[in-house]
């Protein structure tokens, strides 16, 4: 081997070394449930501590739509995302692979929040019959699914007994749709709704809640199924070590709306599939 070889390989090998280390990025992204400004807001405490814990360049990935969430896991052009209880569904039954790995304490035992305006006469569900009513999005999990088959075990059928069923696109929408009069009703879920109400939303204050859905499993942590089982378990533990004593973790999980994560499992999203099918969204 010549001189200039020996020189050469040392060189050979870090080149060929790039391209391992340009990939070293974690795309993480999440359903569009409220404004981007706010999803972005909410994100950038926690994907500095991921980029500590996983030891990786972290890059916030927007999505326009919630399906687009779950292409972009499928496709393999996100590694993480947070998802709704439904969105969650629609990956795993796409991928067949994709891994929940840490929701919070509150997704246990979500709720969504029918809202009225404040001059509404109407006192339960059965009175919102004949009026104009808006959901979140399609795939929203606690602004559309599970309030639909809730409003469904009623007896409220939305198609035939609102004079006009909308979709907002976003929980912080609906309350502004309810609040102008452009919905008699809506319903959104009850992270969002206490959200607004504890930073005194105007829209909030001109709308008032006429009732609460029983309680579900709604949101989680998703990676796609092919993803390194080393980043995996980083970030399931970085996830489950967040701990509310310490005053910058407390900031992550107040921004989170979580009082702490803890592990999931697919199984815990058996009752959402059951009722996507039984609303027709899942085939």
């Amino acid at each position: 081997m010549s001189h200039l070889t020996k020189l050469m390989l040392p060189l050979l090998s870090f080149a060929l070394a790039l391209p391992v280390q340009a990939q070293q990025v974690l795309r993480v992204s999440a359903i569009p449930d409220e404004s981007p400004t706010e999803l972005l807001r909410k994100f950038q405490p926690l994907g500095a501590y991921l980029e500590k814990e996983v030891g990786m360049k972290v890059n916030w990935t927007p999505v326009n739509d919630y399906p687009a969430v779950v292409e972009g896991l499928a496709a393999g052009k996100i590694d993480l995302a947070w998802l709704g209880g439904f969105t969650f569904v629609q990956v795993r039954l796409r991928t067949g692979t994709a891994i929940p790995i840490a929701q919070r304490v509150e997704d246990e035992k979500f709720t969504s929040k029918f809202i009225v305006p404040l001059d509404s006469t109407a006192k339960t569900l059965q009175d919102l019959k004949g009026k104009t009513f808006t959901f979140g999005s399609p795939s929203s999990t606690s602004g559309s699914l599970m309030p639909r088959y809730f409003l469904l075990k009623e007896g409220i059928d939305p198609e035939k007994d609102f004079s006009r069923v909308a979709y907002s696109g976003a929980h912080d929408a609906t309350v502004a749709f309810v609040a102008s009069g452009r919905a008699e009703a809506g319903v959104l879920n009850a992270s969002v709704w206490d959200k607004l109400v504890e930073k005194g939303d105007p829209n909030a204050k001109a709308v008032k809640v006429l009732a609460t859905t029983p309680p579900y499993y709604d949101y989680n942590w998703t990676v796609r199924g092919d993803l390194d089982p080393a980043i995996v378990k980083k970030l399931t533990e970085a996830f489950l070590k967040l701990d509310p004593g310490n005053p910058a973790h407390k900031e992550i999980l107040d921004l989170q709306r979580a009082t702490r994560f803890i592990p999931t499992k697919p199984e815990n999203y058996k009752s959402i599939e059951e009722a996507a099918r039984s609303s027709g969204l899942l085939k």
